[in-house]
């Protein structure tokens, strides 16, 4: 069954302008376009979007979702650890956002301790006064 644009991009859950984004990215082959009509494309689109969302959503950019696409079955060790430093990047991401979330705990609790009406203790930490 082939798909215009429109029809591709309500099956796939995406705008036109991210199956055409895609295309630009080289994620996404545009089809030919016949002298008269539209381009249509085929079903193999649609699982090929459904790839590059899910793959987004488990953290991977663009570029690396393209590096993941150039690879196939025969390849899954490199897939692997692809998988594994994305995750070790996410552990890390979530251990500095956990220090981040920490370090606002504290400035919060300092300035709902420390506050006059002329003075704030977040202010002063920011400043580095205190």
């Amino acid at each position: 069954m082939s798909l215009t644009i429109g029809k591709l991009a309500k099956q796939s859950g995406v705008t036109i302008e991210t199956i055409r984004y895609y295309q630009r990215k080289g994620l996404l082959v545009e089809p030919d376009k016949p002298l008269s009509g539209y381009r249509l494309y085929s079903q193999d689109a649609v699982s090929r979007i459904h790839f590059i969302k899910r793959a987004q959503k488990s953290g991977f950019t663009l570029k690396e979702v393209s590096e993941l696409l150039s690879l196939d079955n025969g390849h899954c060790e490199d897939v692997r650890k692809m998988a594994e430093q994305k995750r070790d990047q996410v552990a890390h991401q979530i251990k500095d956002l956990s220090m981040l979330l920490h370090a606002l705990n504290e400035l919060v609790a300092d300035c709902k301790s420390g506050s006059t009406v002329n003075q704030c203790a977040l202010i002063d930490a920011f400043s580095g006064l205190k």
